[in-house]
């Protein structure tokens, strides 16, 4: 599996943790940013993550901002990606199994680094149920496609 992730300066801390995690997991990672506690602009980070998991490069996208919210925001813009802001296991799990996410969103000023590592563990281990979420998740993918190219 390889895995993209990014941060702001909300959540670089979380972020380097979490790639801690990863290495001991032994998956493949990739660091977008930022690389600092300086103030940035979230979408910036957000976006490339975002494209490189739409074009197939890499598996999955892990974000880290204050809240979570700004990044799952921009993401979501990117067709092709299901990015879900968790801030439980429940989710964390069902996002994956009902939702096929492929980007994940958390808030390093919400949650703490033990929640927030569990979170990542049991999403990047969880698969997708497929069957009656196939279609929902195609339903999503129709209205991505009828709104392509409105602003």
């Amino acid at each position: 599996m390889k895995v993209a992730i990014a941060a702001d300066h909300g959540g670089y801390k979380l972020k380097e943790e979490i790639k801690t995690l990863l290495s001991s997991m032994n998956i493949q990672t990739e660091d977008f940013g930022c690389s600092c506690e300086d103030s940035v602009d979230y979408p910036d980070y957000a976006l490339p993550v975002a494209e490189k998991v739409a074009a197939g490069e890499f598996d999955r996208g892990i974000l880290v901002c204050g809240t979570g919210i700004g990044m799952s925001i921009a993401a979501n813009k990117v067709p092709g990606i299901r990015c879900a802001l968790v801030h439980d296991t429940f989710s964390a799990r069902a996002t994956r199994e009902h939702n096929n996410t492929n980007v994940l969103a958390m808030g390093e000023r919400v949650i703490g680094p033990g929640l927030a590592l569990d979170i990542v563990k049991i999403w990047l281990e969880t698969e997708f149920q497929g069957g009656r979420h196939e279609r929902r998740v195609e339903k999503i993918a129709q209205i991505e496609a009828k709104h392509a190219g409105v602003k």
